[in-house]
């Protein structure tokens, strides 16, 4: 590698953000990020297009020969060689067992080096080097929004896709009782009034018995999938990333004791995380 300068691409099914990062600093070089929309159901063509489009404004603004790519990617997907096994999720089929390696090097060049990760395993990886983080042997990083991501990063190896969202709890799956949708429709059922999202129910609801009991029962479930987490996967530090994690202090005060076993992080890089994590590839 040329440089310690490094193109990051953090791929979504609706969009795709690319930056340079300085892999020395964690810095994300300014005037170098850009984020397109991404069409998932089109040809395979016009995906790589898509894609190469972003990270090709990123080089550009770089002024600088980059000949690194680290590719931050929802899963399924084989990030050793990189194919994508994704289908009937409503995005990607058309690259559904495509090696795709060569596309994007005929767009981009072929001496570029390109590495993938899990994006919640990015997440937790941009958040850790980045927050400097490393000393720690093992932490566990927890994603809440629309839906449940988790990952593992231990001293030394690349972070993980923990993939614990499926995972029994009570009659149903943890993802059911622990993201947006959970609260929205149990906000319902207690108070009668629909919402459509958590901020909105902190925002104007937060001083009532239903908003109380909602905590009291999401504090509960969260506790019960840190201490699942913490189990398999011999760790107590975490951070915890997504739109829900913002309200962590909130969510803490409800019952801290509960959390008092955990040493819980909270996010500090935001959508900067992935593409930090996507970049460590070539640390």
């Amino acid at each position: 590698m040329e440089s310690n300068w490094v193109v990051a691409a953090d791929i979504g099914g609706t969009h795709i953000t690319s930056a340079i990062v300085d892999i020395s600093t964690w810095e994300i070089i300014e005037g170098t990020t850009f984020r397109n929309a991404v069409d998932s159901s089109a040809d395979a063509k016009s995906i790589f297009n898509f894609w190469t489009h972003a990270i090709k404004q990123s080089i550009a603004a770089s002024k600088k020969t980059i000949t690194a790519l680290g590719i931050a990617m929802p899963g399924p997907f084989d990030y050793e060689v990189g194919i994508s096994l994704m289908q009937n999720q409503d995005k990607y089929d058309q690259i559904y067992q495509k090696e795709i390696n060569g596309d994007l090097k005929a767009i981009l060049g072929a001496d570029i080096d390109i590495r993938y990760i899990n994006d919640a395993a990015a997440f937790l990886q941009g958040e850790v080097f980045a927050g400097a983080l490393e000393d720690r042997p093992k932490i566990l990083g927890i994603t809440l929004g629309t839906g449940l991501g988790s990952a593992v990063w231990q001293k030394g190896e690349k972070a993980f896709d923990a993939n614990l969202w499926s995972a029994p709890y009570k009659d149903r799956i943890f993802e059911e009782f622990l993201v947006t949708r959970w609260f929205t429709k149990r906000f319902f059922e207690l108070s009668g009034i629909r919402e459509n999202g958590f901020k909105n129910i902190l925002q104007h609801h937060q001083d009532t018995d239903a908003f109380l009991q909602l905590m009291t029962e999401y504090t509960e479930s969260l506790h019960d999938f840190l201490s699942f987490f913490s189990q398999k996967h011999q760790s107590n530090t975490f951070i915890l990333g997504g739109n829900i994690a913002k309200a962590w202090g909130i969510i803490r005060s409800y019952k801290p004791e509960a959390f008092e076993d955990f040493e819980v992080f909270t996010g500090q890089y935001a959508e900067d995380a992935a593409i930090i994590g996507a970049a460590s590839l070539f640390r």
